[in-house]
């Protein structure tokens, strides 16, 4: 049972043992040409409106200090973890953003960046970032470990969080469904009307998850300025 349950996280296919699953990653950018060269519609206005959203928002918490199109990092990041999130729950898709594979090779590079440019353009910013102002004296070195103990962890923490809600969701799910063929008929419709909460449940997570990891890297870039 354990190995059905967990075979919905394996990157691998029965064609030739090979990981042909991540090829799922790819599937959400048939979602974003169209717009581009078809009447625009509702779905593509309202894409748009998203997207505009968000850059001013990024552009907010990045300051009047920012490149010029920074925030378009953070969008494209945006879409492309809520579009592999979606396609996670169609029944028979790969979910990519449930690996540490995918979700660490997303926030350790960009982390890296940050931390590169900050210590390399912003180097005195960064070492009195590490000591908030009011600091006394004798708590200064603890305070300087703490400081980089949780800049260390923060592309870890970024993954994680996002392996672990995308994993949670549909475990449970997976669970659940185990169960139907051995409950009574009237006992089915209880859990059919839960995994449809449970879906709804699971989409809101998919739009709220990759909403929370761009912002946070959108954070984490406002403090190198």
């Amino acid at each position: 049972m354990m190995n059905n349950l967990f075979s919905i996280f394996d990157p691998t296919t029965n064609l030739f043992n090979l990981s042909i699953n991540w090829i799922s990653t790819l599937i959400g950018l048939m979602f974003i040409p169209y717009s581009f060269w078809l009447i625009p519609n509702r779905f593509s206005i309202l894409w748009n409106i998203i997207l505009n959203t968000l850059h001013k928002e990024f552009k907010t918490l990045l300051g009047a200090n920012s490149l010029n199109g920074s925030t378009f990092i953070f969008v494209s990041m945006f879409s492309f973890i809520l579009f592999n999130n979606f396609l996670g729950l169609f029944p028979y898709i790969f979910t990519s953003t449930s690996h540490l594979t995918l979700s660490l090779s997303i926030s350790l590079p960009l982390w890296l960046s940050f931390m590169f440019y900050g210590w390399i353009n912003n180097s005195q910013h960064m070492f009195a970032h590490m000591i908030p102002q009011g600091t006394p004296g004798i708590l200064m070195p603890f305070m300087v470990l703490i400081e980089t103990i949780s800049n260390i962890i923060r592309p870890g923490t970024l993954a994680v969080r996002l392996t672990a809600n995308m994993i949670a969701g549909h475990l449970l799910m997976t669970l659940l469904s185990d169960t139907g063929p051995h409950m009574a008929s009237y006992f089915v419709i209880i859990l059919m009307m839960i995994q449809i909460l449970l879906m709804i449940l699971e989409s809101a997570v998919a739009v709220i998850q990759s909403y929370v990891i761009s912002i946070l890297s959108n954070l984490y870039a406002s403090e190198i300025n």
